[in-house]
């Protein structure tokens, strides 16, 4: 199984466009320790030919250009896609809007919980994807779905990926825009608004965790990550006030939905007894300063047997 992280950074990408952190100055300025990274996403591949989104985001056009593997073939017709799905794992701006760019008439299937598929059904821009070409199917919750691709053989059939996923609810919150009368005081639930992916491939027994939004490691997440051979995770923020302190917003990580990376309830220490053999950070905002190569932040990450993803970084399972 080939695993390509598309984007690592979260909504905004870094360098954010509107954005003079230092993070973003800095990383405009070309200055050594700061690499520019698109919004959150990977691509998995069984086979290395057929291809499976895990959310698409605003830069997914960027993302496709920037990874060959993922463009149309010169022996493959006029029209085609080595992309045959897309995987939601939320109903926020930068898990979806992607799905924009793809809007050409070409076959592939998107999956999601039945909240973000219903999400998608109330904005009538989606209906650029033509159902009948570009079918919606649910992922429920604790079941294994297998991942197909819509049209992708000369008769126009569908064919398995070679993919299985597993949805499962985590701690998390409803998108930013459709907060408005949603009750209590987390704005969400644990009925499809945030979910994990477990991402197998059954030919070889090999597997993965995709968790790039959650607000706590609660007893059945870490129940589910325990032993994991690879698990790429919510890297948005490193202290639960640092956009606070930097000015940037009104909110903590928690308000958004997200675990911060350190403290005693952080990831780092929640994921450490759970002996994960490889850990990965994705969707990292512009304000966290793991995104320093050389900043104290980031070796401490590091020293704690973490890795810090970015775009383009590839591993083989």
């Amino acid at each position: 199984m080939l695993i390509r992280i598309l984007g690592a950074a979260a909504g905004g990408g870094f360098p954010q466009w509107n954005c003079s952190c230092r993070n973003c100055a800095d990383v405009r300025a070309g200055k050594p320790g700061f690499r520019a990274r698109t919004q959150c996403s990977l691509a998995v591949s069984a086979n290395g030919t057929d291809w499976v989104l895990l959310n698409a985001t605003p830069d997914l056009r960027q993302q496709i250009n920037d990874t060959p593997e993922l463009g149309a073939r010169p022996d493959g017709g006029l029209r085609n896609s080595p992309i045959k799905a897309a995987v939601l794992t939320g109903g926020d701006i930068d898990f979806i809007a992607g799905l924009l760019n793809l809007r050409e008439l070409q076959p592939f299937t998107v999956y999601g919980s039945l909240r973000v598929l219903k999400t998608l059904a109330e904005n009538s821009v989606f209906n650029v994807l033509d159902a009948s070409v570009v079918p919606r199917r649910e992922v429920k919750l604790g079941a294994a779905t297998r991942i197909e691709g819509a049209g992708v053989d000369i008769t126009g059939a569908e064919r398995d990926t070679g993919l299985v996923v597993e949805a499962f609810a985590v701690p998390g919150k409803i998108a930013l825009y459709l907060e408005s009368g949603a009750a209590g005081d987390n704005y969400g639930s644990r009925e499809g608004d945030a979910i994990g992916l477990k991402v197998s491939a059954p030919a070889t027994g090999k597997s993965f965790f995709y968790v790039p939004a959650c607000a706590m490691v609660d007893d059945e997440l870490a129940a589910r990550l325990k032993g994991a051979p690879l698990v790429f995770f919510d890297g948005t923020l490193y202290t639960d006030d640092e956009m606070i302190r930097q000015g940037l917003m009104k909110k903590t990580g928690q308000r958004m939905g997200h675990i911060s990376i350190s403290g005693p309830e952080g990831s780092i220490a929640a994921l450490e007894p759970l002996g994960v053999t490889r850990k990965i950070y994705v969707h990292i905002n512009n304000s966290n300063p793991v995104l320093d190569d050389t900043s104290p932040e980031r070796r401490a990450t590091e020293a704690a047997g973490w890795e810090v993803g970015f775009d383009g970084m590839e591993i083989r399972l």
